[in-house]
């Protein structure tokens, strides 16, 4: 008999939850059961307008979707100044919590955020996507072998893309009082994910960032980078994330023995694919007129977008815990609380001069 779906309340309107309302409706163990906007109206467009089913209830309130009783779950995808309040309001409420990137303003909001929703016994878990595309775990495969890889050295990403319009003046992400973070929230919380996925979440002793960043006359940050070092041991990371440069989202990853690249992690530039390059045990040709052997291509297919992939994720999770056959995967807030911990380093080393700042966790 097939399991009954997971009823997600979606609370408000954003851009970005037209894309994971859709994963929700194409993914087999969810649905959307209700939207919640500060305006009845404005909920009411946004289901017609993203084909939510008929079944959905729309109201003019976010306090209005947590006390549904027919809500399982929320999918918080307001701007990241909000989290704190209405993440730590629906576990209280018993809501299991998918909540956008940044996942908090610093460590000590998502330990408030967490502390919420273990004392809850609720499902807490960030949308970064791709971390639920099967490329990535292609990819670990391949990192993990010793014959293959070798002793991974360095890792650099970068995500970048050019805020179009009026984007740099209005939107969200470049406001302030809604997400401070700026372009390190945002596009900077991928790269430092991908450093850390890639050393299998080792945190870094140190974070130095890199001079210059590039602000709004607000004093957000547009574009920024830095280094990650784990001291004694040989091992390097740097990333680069901006709104001023042409769409980028590459990993870099250095082995003793192999390497690897992805030019699209992020959001693969098809999402029923998902390409990499990886060798082992390159060398020279004769006269150096080229290396051998040459990269091998990897593609990965799946029938369901990475977004889907997520949200199908989340409510198998949310699935075993409501039915009392397991407790709340600790996985996901670990390595959200680890991602918040390298921004707020990166944040601590600009306000200090770009000198060196120990990653506290």
């Amino acid at each position: 008999m097939a399991e009954t779906p997971i009823r997600i309340g979606i609370l408000g309107c954003a851009n970005i939850a037209r894309k994971v309302s859709r994963a929700m409706l194409l993914s087999p163990n969810t649905t959307i059961s209700a939207i919640g906007s500060r305006s009845l109206e404005k909920a009411i467009a946004f289901a017609s307008e993203n084909h939510f089913p008929e079944s959905t209830k729309k109201y003019g309130s976010y306090e209005a979707v947590l006390d549904d009783p027919d809500v399982d779950a929320v999918y918080v995808p307001l701007p990241t100044s909000l989290h704190l309040r209405w993440a730590v309001l629906a576990a209280e409420k018993k809501k299991h919590v998918l909540l956008e990137k940044p996942v908090a303003l610093d460590v000590g909001e998502l330990d408030r955020i967490l502390e919420a929703c273990e004392s809850s016994g609720v499902q807490f878990m960030d949308a970064t996507m791709w971390m639920h595309h099967p490329r990535t775990a292609k990819m670990k495969e391949i990192l993990s072998d010793p014959h293959r890889f070798g002793q991974l050295k360095s890792v650099h990403s970068t995500f970048s893309y050019v805020g179009e319009g009026d984007f740099l003046q209005n939107d969200i992400r470049v406001n302030p009082t809604l997400d401070s973070l700026g372009v390190l929230g945002d596009a900077g919380w991928y790269s430092i994910r991908a450093i850390l996925w890639a050393y299998d979440y080792e945190l870094p002793k140190t974070v130095t960032a890199i001079g210059d960043p590039e602000y709004n006359e607000s004093g957000v940050i547009l574009s920024c980078g830095a280094s990650l070092n784990w001291k004694d041991s040989g091992k390097v990371a740097t990333f680069y994330c901006s709104f001023y440069t042409n769409l980028t989202m590459d990993i870099t990853v250095l082995g003793t023995k192999g390497s690897l690249r992805v030019h699209d992690f992020v959001i693969p530039f098809n999402e029923n694919v998902g390409p990499f390059y990886a060798v082992a045990n390159s060398s020279w040709k004769e006269l150096s007129l080229g290396c051998e052997p040459e990269p091998s291509e990897f593609k990965i297919t799946t029938v369901l977008p990475q977004e889907a992939l997520m949200v199908q994720e989340f409510g198998r999770l949310v699935q075993g815990i409501n039915g009392g056959d397991a407790k709340p995967e600790k996985k996901w807030p670990t390595i959200s609380r680890k991602t918040q911990a390298v921004i707020d380093a990166v944040v601590a080393s600009i306000k200090n001069g770009f000198k060196p700042v120990e990653v506290v966790y």
